[in-house]
This record gives C-alpha cells, sequence and structure tokens, in this order.
C-alpha cells in the first residue's frame, strides 16, 4: 500500500494523537529499507539527499537533513545550505545553532527543527554526556529553551536524554513537534539510529537505544569470508590452478601461426 509523504501540516495534526517514529539513517540501502518498514520521519547526512536516487527510494519518508552548526557556519551560510536542501525535497532541516539563525530560516518559510536537552555538539555546557533536566532549575531552563525556539518560528525540536517526566510535561504545553531521543513516550515521536536499531555499534551503546539485530557479528563474518577467499586466490595463483581455461582466450590457430611467424622474422 503506498503511502503519502507528510506535510508539516499533517504533523502538527499529528501532536498527542500517536506516536511517530524516526530514525537517522546514513544510506541508501537504509533508506529504502525505512521506507518499505513504513518509519515516519528520517534524519539524514545532506549528501544523501542530494544523491539523485534518494526519492525512488524513499518517495514518502518525511526527510530531515543536519549537520553539526560548526560544519555549515554562519546564519547566512545555513540559508543557504537550507535553501539548496530545500529544493533538494527536504521536509525540514535539523539546526543546533542559535536562536538567532534558526529565525533567519524560519523567516523564509524554511520548517527547521531544533534542539533541547542534551545537545551533542554543546555538550560542554552541560556536563557532557549525561542527561539533562534533573533539577527544577535545569528542567526550566529546557521549558525556556523550548519558547525561544518558538518565538524564533521552529517548527519542532529534538528533546534527548531528559526526564520523561519533564519532556512530557513540555510538550504538553508547546506547539512544537516534540521528537524523543531517550526522553520518553510524552513527546510526538521516538527517535533512534539506525546503527543502534541494526547492532552495527562495536563501542558504548546509548541507554535509549535498542538493538533489534546484531549487523556486527555478521559483518564480522563476511570480513572472515572476504579474508578467506582472497587467502584461496593467492592459492590458486601460486600453484597455477588459477586462471583455468574457461577464464581466457585463444587465438585461432591460423592466426597464431601468422603472429609468429612475423615474430620470429623480427
Amino acid at each position: 500500500m503506498s503511502r503519502t509523504r507528510p506535510t508539516i501540516a499533517d504533523l502538527r495534526a499529528m501532536k498527542g494523537k500517536r506516536q511517530l517514529t524516526m530514525l537517522r539513517v546514513m544510506t541508501l540501502e537504509e533508506a529504502e529499507a525505512a521506507e518499505r518498514a513504513g518509519i515516519d520521519i528520517v534524519s539524514i547526512p545532506p549528501d544523501l539527499l542530494l544523491d539523485p536516487r534518494y526519492r525512488d527510494a524513499a518517495p514518502s519518508l518525511f526527510s530531515m537533513p543536519g549537520d553539526n552548526f560548526y560544519e555549515i557556519g554562519t546564519a547566512d551560510d545555513f540559508l543557504r545550505w537550507a535553501f539548496k536542501m530545500y529544493k533538494a525535497s527536504a521536509d525540514a532541516v535539523y539546526c543546533s545553532a542559535s536562536y538567532a539563525t534558526i529565525k533567519r530560516m524560519a523567516d523564509e518559510a524554511i520548517p527547521v527543527i531544533g534542539h533541547v536537552g542534551l545537545i551533542p555538539s554543546r555538550r560542554t555546557w552541560t556536563g557532557g554526556w549525561k542527561a539533562v533536566g534533573k533539577t527544577a532549575e535545569s528542567a526550566l531552563e529546557i521549558l525556556a529553551a523550548v519558547r525561544h525556539l518558538e518565538a524564533a518560528g521552529a517548527f519542532g525540536a529534538e528533546i534527548e536524554v531528559v526526564p520523561v517526566e519533564v519532556a512530557a510535561a513540555i510538550s504538553e504545553r508547546t506547539s512544537l513537534f516534540m521528537i524523543s531521543m531517550g526522553a520518553g513516550t510524552g513527546c510526538d515521536a521516538q527517535y533512534l539510529f539506525a546503527e543502534d536499531v541494526l547492532g552495527q555499534n562495536r563501542g558504548h551503546m546509548p541507554r535509549h537505544s535498542k538493538v533489534y539485530r546484531n549487523f556486527a557479528v555478521e559483518f564480522d563474518r563476511l570480513q572472515a569470508e572476504r579474508v578467506a577467499a582472497f587467502r584461496e586466490f593467492v592459492a590458486d595463483v601460486e600453484r597455477k590452478a588459477f586462471p583455468e581455461d574457461r577464464h581466457v582466450v585463444h587465438m585461432d590457430l591460423a592466426q597464431l601461426r601468422a603472429f609468429m611467424d612475423r615474430v620470429e622474422k623480427r
């Protein structure tokens, strides 16, 4: 059954009615799998959106490219970048830069998703890789950040590793579409990284993630098979088992004799 790609108006209308699903996908194969699985929203690298094959693979995915603010630059840089993404079929853009930068894009009708709570690119301000909003004071700071995003014209916000009670209370009190990463079911969408879902991550696994498959084991198996195949190739060459007659071409005997006669006369 085909799906229609949701608009901003559609997502706003769904707020508080059902939990949507969101993945961070990095490849065309992951995007196609998300499409076929019925995922609602994807966060993607800008280069993936610019791939001319992307919308063939993911026609109905609400797609949001994003990068760290220090990779894109100033408000002017962000605006140029956002126009490029919008032209390439982005449904919204992610921005963890200043409220002024977000407002600059929102003023041009670019749908922007901001970020509150644990913001990886700004984690030094909140104590590193740990939950944010566990005290009344810090929870109020998150609410204030959401209000600033509202005023700037953002469409929504990722809220990351915030106590579920705080995230739910804020989501109930904002018009922003709230995307939970480790912030509970009181928000409007649940967000995971595809690499965590697929078990590709060999390092620390975040508490908020869930592993559904073990691709790391499969990658190890495939790598072992690569090594074995290459070793067999080396062995075949050394014992002259490769190439076999079926791997090469032969010259017509008469043409070969003519060639050899001319070679020997030189």
